[in-house]
């Protein structure tokens, strides 16, 4: 079981869950279609950003395999919210987690999507006790594997056309990191 104690503060950013207030931040990322271009979903409406919102607001927790922690992540120096990030806990038995995570693009190439995503994976070691965390994306996603690799992640599989996305075969490329790689690199 995981219950942070927020806000989660890094040199620059604060995650926490998501609120009511959040609304225009996270539409302002999910309606783009360059934000929606490797993911599942296609750019979301208002009223879509509105129910994940809702859906969200409650994932601050995670209690049983299968859950997703989904934090906002603030740039604490203007207050504003530029993207989210997420921990699964996918395995109980064999200890194992996924990270994800989602930038508005005016906030891309600063550093913050690795910040965000080294806090959760600090949350998935020493907080969850996870063995393994992956990251999976689509093969096409460069700037996403550029982060994976930044935080010390191995490119452990590249399955070639295994998902309809969108209409089109895409690949998916499969980065993770051990238990003992995580404590090696801190």
């Amino acid at each position: 079981m995981l219950r942070p104690t927020y806000p989660i503060e890094t040199e620059r950013l604060a995650l926490r869950p998501f609120r009511e207030g959040d609304l225009d931040g996270l539409y302002a990322y999910q309606s783009l279609p360059e934000v929606a271009r490797f993911l599942y979903w296609e750019p979301r409406n208002l009223e879509e950003s509105r129910s994940f919102l809702q859906q969200k607001m409650g994932a601050s927790t995670v209690e049983r395999e299968g859950d997703w922690l989904v934090l906002a992540v603030v740039w604490r120096e203007t207050g504003a919210l530029i993207g989210e990030v997420n921990l699964q806990w996918r395995s109980r038995e064999h200890r194992q987690g996924e990270i994800g995570y989602i930038l508005n693009p005016q906030y891309h190439r600063k550093g913050f999507a690795t910040e965000a995503a080294e806090a959760v994976l600090r949350l998935g070691f020493e907080g969850l006790g996870l063995h393994r965390v992956v990251g999976r994306l689509d093969g096409r996603n460069a700037a996403s594997a550029r982060v994976l690799k930044r935080l010390g992640m191995r490119r452990e599989a590249h399955l070639l056309q295994n998902e309809m996305v969108k209409g089109e075969w895409t690949d998916e490329v499969v980065y993770a990191m051990l238990e003992d790689e995580w404590k090696a690199r801190n």
